[in-house]
């Protein structure tokens, strides 16, 4: 087995996509948007996507395909993203049973009013009561080392 981690170029992109299809049919953004994955044999087991938002940098789209899952890929890509991205502080959307895995990255929960307005407002539809949506935010300031 050859496993590669690292930045998709953004020809490669629709490659996430692919993966995406399975995780809410996210798209790509190549203007604002880096996505890190975990190549297996070529092809692409698992993503994480930071995207640039105005108030500041978002985190989402960790997804391994099932047929990969249980061998931490999406750890793998999720730290690769940090090396390259962590130099600013980097907002999430957690599920709820995820906390303990975002936690263990150095992501800390905070409360609803802390996000930036324009990553908060992805989430209008839980009208302020992300828990209720099984989401909560988190986040990770520049310099928080994986525990």
């Amino acid at each position: 087995m050859k496993k590669e981690v690292r930045e998709l170029k953004q020809e490669e992109f629709p490659l996430a996509e692919k993966v995406w299809a399975h995780y809410r049919g996210q798209k790509a953004d190549p203007a604002r948007e880096r996505i890190f994955g975990v190549f297996v044999d070529g092809a692409l087991a698992a993503t994480a996507r930071c995207t640039r938002h105005p108030g500041g940098l978002e985190m989402d789209c960790v997804f391994t395909l099932d047929e990969y899952r249980g061998s931490g890929y999406a750890k793998e890509a999720v730290q690769r993203l940090l090396e390259e991205c962590g130099s600013e502080t980097i907002y999430i959307h957690s599920t709820l049973p995820l906390i303990g895995f975002y936690g263990k990255l150095g992501f800390e929960p905070i409360p609803e009013s802390r996000l930036p307005a324009s990553i908060r407002e992805r989430f209008i539809f839980c009208f302020g009561e992300m828990a209720g949506c099984n989401v909560a935010p988190m986040m990770r300031s520049p310099g928080d080392r994986a525990r």
